[in-house]
């Protein structure tokens, strides 16, 4: 945070009791563009709804009497241990929402333990997340042309991550008209508006606004390709988000060949395309999304992942994201045969209004939780958890 402000961020951290009180917080500490830009999903926000009420369809029946002082969240993906069995989700522009937003992600994740993507639309060079926090893993959006996705994922590799997600879900750009309403454009474009919002919200104008002019300067898209994107306010900042509506299984193969390291595809919803994906070498597969943010209507991951598992579980690890808020959540996901969940807008917002401090403490709660779930329902490790706990309403 900046001089002046750690005390206040402390301050706010002591009546945070679940990963819902971080959004309040965020809610008064960001513009409302910022704010809208981070909640909001697409059109009706039906998928951001649905994502939500598909946790409420589901009920426990746990299990007693049965010794579970020795419980334990710790799992493995990927040949890797990790304290918990969730990370941090990709999300872009978080440099914007907090001081040099994903580096603060990283390290406490790297801290914790337990596993962050970085986005590919994010504003700090991906060499310089990984040097911070060597386990990060990278996330991309990538066109269908070939030299640009071969140059950036030789940039990647040279970068030592470990780990490549691919997102799919993006072939055009959504309809976000509540951005828009919001106030949030891309380019940034200056208004009497957004200078009203910054004089109103003194603590992020300061500790990240000005902070990162002083610092580092106009942000840049700096990851979507091997070379540098254009600034935030550029006119031309929509040229680095297009012809993904080309990119396909072809390419997938392509990507495949050429990266050496674990490959997961993000944005896997119909179990057909799961079973393409394996069949053409993914390693991972993320039922997901986009947390409501690309086609509204789309069904809730939540409710996708059992015919997923079903097809390809026994052949690929399989991850989810999209409204996961509570431990309990997390408990539902992995019962239905998810190996790992991801978890993005709270720790977005924890790190806005706490920094790295603010992170810790929302994986803190998020540990707890998960660790009181498991004593309640009788279990005593991550794969114990299985279908026969849950009831569907």
């Amino acid at each position: 945070m900046f001089p002046g402000f750690p005390s206040l961020a402390k301050h706010r951290l002591r009546g945070v009791l679940s990963l819902d009180d971080f959004e309040g917080l965020a809610k008064r500490h960001l513009p409302k563009p910022l704010f809208g830009y981070i909640a909001g999903a697409s059109e009706t926000n039906a998928s951001l709804k649905m994502n939500a009420d598909a946790f409420r369809g589901m009920t426990f029946q746990p299990r007693v009497l049965r010794n579970t002082s020795s419980r334990s969240t710790q799992t493995t993906l990927f040949g890797e241990e990790w304290n918990s069995p969730f990370g941090i989700a990709p999300m872009g522009i978080s440099a914007l929402m907090a001081y040099r937003g994903d580096i603060v992600l990283a390290k406490a994740a790297q801290d914790a333990g337990i596993a962050m993507v970085m986005s590919g639309s994010s504003l700090i060079r991906l060499e310089e997340i990984v040097e911070a926090a060597p386990r990060s893993w990278f996330q991309a959006y990538l066109p269908g042309e070939p030299d640009r996705i071969d140059a950036l994922i030789d940039r990647v590799a040279s970068a030592a991550y470990k780990t490549l997600v691919l997102t799919v879900d993006t072939p055009v750009l959504a309809n976000r008209e509540n951005n828009i309403r919001a106030g949030f454009s891309t380019p940034l474009r200056p208004s009497v508006r957004l200078v009203w919002q910054g004089l109103t919200h003194p603590a992020w104008t300061i500790g990240t606004f000005a902070r990162t002019i002083l610092n580092h300067g106009i942000p840049h898209f700096e990851n979507s390709y091997a070379t540098r994107g254009a600034p935030i306010i550029a006119s031309n900042v929509m040229r680095d988000f297009g012809k993904k509506d080309h990119l396909s299984w072809e390419h997938f193969s392509r990507i495949r060949q050429r990266w050496n390291g674990n490959l997961v595809v993000k944005g896997i919803l119909h179990p057909e395309d799961a079973a393409i994906a394996v069949q053409r070498g993914a390693d991972g597969i993320i039922v997901s999304n986009h947390g409501g943010r690309q086609l509204d209507g789309t069904i809730a991951p939540l409710k996708a992942l059992p015919a997923i598992v079903d097809k390809v579980g026994f052949k690929t690890a399989v991850m989810i994201d999209g409204g996961f808020r509570r431990g309990t959540d997390i408990v539902k996901a992995l019962a239905l045969g998810a190996k790992f969940v991801f978890v993005g807008r709270p720790f977005l917002y924890a790190a806005a209004v706490g920094g790295q401090a603010g992170v810790a403490k929302a994986v803190s709660i998020l540990s707890d939780e998960l660790h009181r779930n498991m004593g309640l329902l009788g279990v005593t490790e991550i794969n114990e958890l299985s279908s026969l706990l849950i009831q569907r309403r």
